[in-house]
């Protein structure tokens, strides 16, 4: 049986400037086909038509000749440059290699469940409570927000390994202080050198040749929404300086910064390293000081600041402190967060899972996806609210994403400052956010339904 041709062709090239990284270049009427297979396999979108795939086991000539033979069986058009088949017959090993009993396919193994480890704490799925040092290494302690289970992490980039587990994350920290209260510090470890370089071909162009790089001066250059360098950093050191109840805590890196609530309840972690769509915003509330993640929030680095500073200014009340046993979502809940885009004639449509308010100009727009927020599978673990801009709501050039119990009253500070800089009527709502917190705050212990949007969205 012959395999339908698809109209895409995907050019397979070592990256300019990083040396095992690989890239991915798509041209054709449905390179929207191996787009997704790429992007589902781990590739990073660095540009409207390239990929990047960048791992911290410098597996990516293997893993790309897999790739390529994949997207082969479905009729698209590989080309492999000379240099990257050279690089994926190249015969190599790892020096000095902790487990020498190990073949090449082993390694490999090892290598990529290490990988995987070090996706999972990217993307969000692998929460690290803590981390410290063990002799020459690094260990550290965490949980999977998908199914709960706690782990005890030995090692750095490829040779990192799950030591042990635990049924929750009290055993997990317990046992994790009993072996390292000397040394144990609080959150991620900093990122190593290998970690550092595998970000920094993520976020740089895939072929300087096909895709020009924007000029490095003139205002005029860059999209209107884009923060100019050093923004996000002004505005995290004046967040510390006006808000006498944050406090800058101290870590052994200077990459990122991290501030704790005087509460011990509430963290904010700025990473000072993140460029483009890298998260460079983590906010996080908890039930007590010991106590597990109750809502938290991500921004990436080209977020606008005037998004940054409304999310910062709206955990300075008492709502970042609310719904910490409510409902995800209920129709008071969906009709205080979307209230603002309505009355400035924002239009709401249905995708399948998705409920969608994009601005009138297209600029940006608020996404729901009921089936997180609502809890319907175990297997969702990805943001329940995104707020976006640029480009398109699938693949937009900043977001600030939210978890599912993130309080009603700090989306609708967000989504009212969208309703006033993204709309053509310019007449303000009735009562600001502000005005209706207190209200809020008090209405959402009342029981409600799950909201009718979203079960039209599920039908």
């Amino acid at each position: 049986m012959t395999t339908p041709s698809v109209d895409a062709h995907v050019r397979l090239d070592t990256h300019p400037t990083h040396p095992s990284a690989v890239t991915a270049t798509l041209t054709g009427a449905q390179a929207h086909i191996p787009h997704v297979g790429l992007e589902a396999a781990g590739w990073h979108v660095a540009t409207t038509n390239i990929l990047v795939l960048a791992r911290i086991d410098h597996e990516e000539p293997y893993w790309a000749e897999q790739a390529a033979q994949q997207l082969a069986t479905l009729g698209i058009t590989i080309e492999i440059t000379p240099q990257l088949r050279e690089a994926i017959d190249e015969e190599w090993a790892w020096a000095n290699y902790p487990m020498p009993w190990c073949t090449r396919t082993e390694i490999r193994k090892v290598s990529d469940d290490a990988q995987k480890i070090h996706d999972d704490i990217r993307h969000g799925h692998l929460l690290i409570h803590a981390h410290a040092q063990d002799a020459h290494t690094t260990v550290a302690v965490g949980t999977y927000l998908d199914t709960g289970k706690s782990v005890y992490l030995h090692g750095e980039n490829h040779l990192r390994q799950i030591a042990n587990s635990f049924d929750s994350p009290a055993r997990a920290l317990t046992a994790f202080e009993d072996m390292h209260a000397d040394t144990m510090r609080p959150g991620p470890a900093p990122m190593t050198d290998t970690e550092r370089d595998t970000a920094d071909a993520r976020t740089s162009p895939g072929t300087p040749t096909t895709e020009p790089e924007p000029p490095s001066t003139g205002a005029g250059t860059a999209p209107a929404d884009t923060p100019g360098p050093g923004a996000h950093e002004a505005l995290f050191a004046s967040f510390i300086e006006d808000n006498g109840e944050w406090e800058k805590y101290r870590t052994w890196s200077d990459e990122y910064s991290v501030a704790n609530h005087e509460t011990l309840t509430l963290r904010a972690e700025f990473d000072h390293e993140a460029r483009g769509h890298d998260i460079a915003w983590t906010i996080a509330s908890y039930q007590s000081p010991v106590g597990e993640r109750t809502w938290h929030a991500t921004a990436t680095a080209n977020t606008p600041t005037d998004m940054i500073k409304t999310l910062l200014d709206g955990l300075d009340t008492d709502t970042a402190w609310t719904e910490r046993t409510s409902a995800p979502l209920t129709e008071r809940t969906l009709t205080t967060v979307t209230g603002p885009l309505t009355e400035f004639g924002w239009a709401q449509n249905i995708n399948g899972h998705h409920i969608n308010w994009p601005a009138p100009n297209g600029e940006t727009g608020l996404r729901l996806d009921v089936a997180a927020a609502v809890g319907a599978t175990t297997a969702r673990s990805g943001p329940a609210w995104t707020v976006w801009g640029g480009n398109t709501a699938e693949q937009p050039n900043w977001t600030v994403e939210f978890s599912r119990h993130t309080p009603a009253a700090v989306l609708q500070d967000l989504t009212y400052n969208l309703a006033l800089t993204h709309s053509a009527r310019r007449t303000h709502p009735s009562k600001s956010p502000r005005q209706r917190h207190e209200a809020l705050r008090m209405a959402l212990t009342a029981p409600s339904a799950v909201p009718s949007a979203g079960r039209s969205a599920r039908r």
